[in-house]
C-alpha cells in the first residue's frame, strides 16, 4: 500500500546509512540476534509465495478476525507515568515501519466524559483534535509520531461508555434487562474499540489523503493495572481477545525496575505481572522502565517469574531524546517478536525507521543553542504546555540549532510580586532569543503577560502569541499605542471602558464541557505579502482552535491604523485569526487565536514555528522555503 507522504520542503528527509547504533542507540539483547530468521521463518509465506509488504498484509489478514485487524495493548503496573503513552507511540512507529497501516486509541479510566475540563496542573495539557475532541496528551504524542490525524472517539472514557450505556437504557434498548457492568458495559467498551479501530486512519500533514484501513490497532490502557476504574475495562479487553482469538492481540506491559543502592529491584514488576494474571491476562512483552539498560541476570529473573524468554523483556531506559525510543525497541526486535506472535509476515528489511535514525543523528550533532523564555502560568509541570514545548523542538532541528527552553511566570512579572521574582523574570526575558506567551484561562498573570508582550515589542524580541497571547499582545497595543487607558478582555473585566476582547457567540458561558470554539477552522489570508502567507505558502491556513473570545471587530480599524494589521480572518471576515506587527525593525512579532502547536510534526513541524525560531537564530524567517513548510491548508494538488 501506498504511504501518505508530506509535500513541505523538508518533510519527511530520507537517506543515511541504515545502521541501527548509529543514532546512539546501541543493540540492547545480544540473545535476541539469533532470534531474527527463526521468527521470519515462522511467520514467512509459503514456498514461491509473493513476499512484498502488500501481500503480507493480505496474508495476515486470513488468519485475523472479520474485520483483519490485529491489536497491541499496552498497560501498565506499579505507578502510572512510566511511559506508557511514549512506548505504546515507539512500538506503533515500528508496526507503521514495517509497511502496516496503524490507528491508536487511548482509554482513560476516569469519570469525566473528557479532558476539556480537568486542570492542566493535575491532567497536563488538553489536546485538541481536527473534530474539536477535547482529549488527553497521549493522543499527541501519537499524532506526532506516526503523522495520523486521529478523532474524538480515538479517546475511550468511563465517562463517555457509561453516558452511552445510560442513555440506551433510557431508550429502551436493553429490553427490560437488567444493566450490569458485565457484560453492558464491557460489551460496549469492546464495540467501541472494534468500530473505531476500523475506521479509516489519515494523514497528519497531507490534506489529500482520504484515509487509509488499518492493519494494526495500538491501545493504550491508561493507570495502572489493579485500579478499581480499570477493571472493567481489563475485563474488555479481555472479552475481545477471546472473541477474536488470542493470535490477534498482543499484550504489552510497562513495568517499573527502580534502581536502589545501585541494584535494580525486581519486585515491583513481579507483582505487576502478578495483578494482571489475576484479571485474566498474560503478558506477551514487558517492557521495562529503568534508569540503565536491564542487566542479563535482572532480565532472566524477570522473565523466570513472567514466563517469557529473555528476549521478551525489554530494557527501556532512560535516553537523551524520547524519539530515540523507537531505535531502541528496534534495537531489541520489538517488530519481530510482535510479527511472530500475531502470525504476520514481516518483510526483509523492516522495520524501516530511517527516518528516525537520521532524526536522532542530527540531534545528537546539535550544537548552537537557541534559548526561548516561555511565559506562562501553569509553569509547575512542563506537560501543561507539552504541544509547545514538542512544537519548538520540531522547530529548532530545522533551524539545526540545540532547543533551551525557560520557563516565567508571569505573576512574577506584576506589580505587586517579590522584586526578586521580578527581577528574575526579567533577566530570563532579556537573556532570551525569542519569547513566546501561550494560552489559558482566568486573569492569573494576565498582566504580566501582557508586560511580556510590550517588552518582545519594544526590545525587538522575536514574538509568538497563542489563543490568549495573541490576544494579550492585542491588549496592550491598545493600551500603549491607540491610548485606550484600562482596555482589556471581557473575559478579566466586564466592566472596561474598551472591550477589545469579547466573547463570541458559538459556545456556552456557563456550560463548560465542549463548549468552546474547537477543532480545525479555517482562516483566510489577506496578502500573500504577511509573513504567516510567506511561511505557510498559501492563502489560507486550517489549524486547531480551543476559545470562547476574540478580538472585537469594532476595535479592528484603530488598531490597524497604528500599524497592527489583521492579516488573517475567518470565512465570514468576523473573526480576527492572526495579527502582525507592521515595523520593518522588528525580526518577527506574530500571534494567531488558533494553536499552530497542535498539528506540528516531529517531522515537519508547524510554519509558525519554524518563524520564530529562525528570527530567534538571527536567520531571515522565510529563508529557504521554497513550498510551505506543511502542507495542512486542505487544498487539493492539480498537479
Amino acid at each position: 500500500r501506498e504511504q501518505p507522504v508530506c509535500r513541505g520542503a523538508r518533510c519527511n528527509p530520507r537517506g543515511g546509512a541504515d545502521g541501527r547504533d548509529q543514532a546512539g542507540v546501541q543493540k540492547q539483547n545480544p540473545a535476541a540476534d539469533g532470534m531474527s530468521s527463526s521468527k521470519r521463518n515462522a511467520s514467512s509465506p509459503p514456498q514461491g509465495g509473493p513476499s512484498d509488504a502488500g501481500s503480507a498484509i493480505k496474508r495476515a489478514r486470513s488468519r485475523s478476525p472479520p474485520n483483519g485487524m490485529k491489536y497491541v495493548v499496552v498497560c501498565g503496573g506499579t505507578a502510572s507515568g512510566l511511559g506508557k503513552g511514549i512506548t505504546a507511540s515507539s512500538i506503533a512507529v515500528l508496526l507503521k515501519g514495517c509497511g502496516w497501516q496503524v490507528n491508536m486509541i487511548k482509554i482513560d479510566p476516569y469519570l469525566n466524559v473528557d479532558a476539556g475540563t480537568m486542570s492542566p496542573f493535575e491532567h497536563g495539557e488538553t489536546f485538541v483534535l481536527d473534530d474539536g475532541g477535547e482529549t488527553d496528551l497521549d493522543l499527541g504524542n501519537y499524532e506526532r509520531f506516526l503523522n495520523i490525524s486521529l478523532g474524538k472517539d480515538n479517546n475511550i472514557t468511563t465517562g463517555k461508555i457509561y453516558q452511552q450505556v445510560i442513555q440506551r437504557e433510557r431508550a429502551g434498548e436493553y429490553l427490560g434487562k437488567t444493566v450490569q457492568v458485565v457484560p453492558h458495559i464491557t460489551t460496549a467498551i469492546g464495540d467501541w474499540i472494534e468500530d473505531v479501530a476500523s475506521r479509516p486512519v489519515k494523514s497528519g500533514t497531507n490534506p489529500d489523503d482520504e484515509g487509509h484501513e488499518a492493519d494494526v490497532c495500538v491501545i493504550e490502557l491508561g493507570g495502572t493495572v489493579g485500579d478499581i476504574e480499570s477493571m472493567p475495562f481489563i475485563e474488555a479487553l479481555r472479552q475481545l481477545q477471546y472473541k477474536i482469538g488470542r493470535d490477534n492481540m498482543f499484550l504489552v506491559m510497562v513495568c517499573l525496575v527502580p534502581l536502589i543502592s545501585d541494584e535494580q529491584k525486581t519486585k515491583p514488576c513481579q507483582h505487576s505481572v502478578k495483578e494482571l494474571r489475576s484479571a485474566g491476562f498474560s503478558p506477551d512483552l514487558l517492557c521495562c522502565r529503568c534508569e540503565v539498560e536491564l542487566l542479563p541476570d535482572v532480565r532472566k529473573k524477570i522473565g523466570m517469574f513472567a514466563q517469557l524468554k529473555p528476549e521478551q523483556i525489554i530494557s527501556v531506559h532512560n535516553v537523551s531524546e524520547i524519539y530515540k525510543v523507537p531505535l531502541l525497541l528496534k534495537s531489541q526486535d520489538v517488530a519481530e517478536i510482535v510479527a511472530n506472535r500475531l502470525k504476520m509476515y514481516l518483510p526483509k528489511g523492516m522495520p524501516d525507521i530511517r527516518d528516525w535514525e537520521q532524526l536522532c543523528r542530527k540531534l545528537d550533532n546539535l550544537e548552537k543553542k537557541i534559548n526561548i523564555a516561555i511565559i506562562g502560568k501553569y509553569n509547575m509541570g512542563t506537560d501543561a504546555y507539552l504541544s509547545i514545548t514538542k512544537a519548538l523542538q520540531h522547530g529548532a532541528v530545522s533551524v539545526n540549532r540545540k532547543l533551551e527552553i525557560t520557563w516565567v511566570n508571569a505573576s512574577s512579572l506584576e506589580e505587586g510580586s517579590d522584586k526578586k521574582d521580578r527581577d528574575e523574570a526579567m533577566a530570563i526575558m532579556n537573556a532570551a532569543d525569542g519569547l513566546l506567551v501561550p494560552g489559558g484561562f482566568g486573569d492569573r498573570g494576565t498582566e504580566g503577560k501582557i508586560l511580556a508582550c510590550a517588552y518582545a515589542r519594544e526590545k525587538k524580541k522575536p514574538f509568538l502569541g497563542i489563543c490568549l497571547g495573541m490576544q494579550l499582545a492585542v491588549v496592550e497595543y491598545a493600551r500603549s499605542q491607540c491610548g485606550m487607558a484600562g482596555a482589556n478582555s471581557e473575559e478579566f473585566d466586564k466592566n472596561t471602558k474598551h472591550p477589545v476582547v469579547i466573547f463570541m457567540p458559538e459556545g456556552s458561558k456557563t456550560v463548560m464541557g465542549g463548549t468552546m470554539r474547537l477543532g480545525t477552522r479555517r482562516t483566510i489570508l489577506k496578502s500573500k505579502d504577511c509573513v504567516t502567507a510567506k511561511l505557510y505558502g498559501e492563502d489560507f491556513v486550517d489549524e486547531r482552535h480551543r476559545h470562547r473570545y476574540e478580538v472585537n471587530p469594532k476595535v479592528v480599524p484603530e488598531l490597524e491604523a497604528k500599524g497592527l494589521k489583521f492579516v488573517g480572518m475567518d470565512e465570514t471576515g468576523e473573526r480576527m485569526e492572526i495579527v502582525e506587527l507592521q515595523d520593518p525593525s522588528h525580526p518577527f512579532f506574530v500571534g494567531a487565536q488558533f494553536h499552530p502547536e497542535l498539528k506540528s510534526r516531529v517531522m515537519c513541524p508547524s510554519p509558525l514555528f519554524v518563524g520564530l525560531l529562525r528570527a530567534s537564530a538571527g536567520q531571515n524567517p522565510f529563508e529557504e522555503l521554497e513550498m510551505p513548510q506543511t502542507p495542512r491548508k486542505g487544498r487539493r494538488s492539480t498537479g
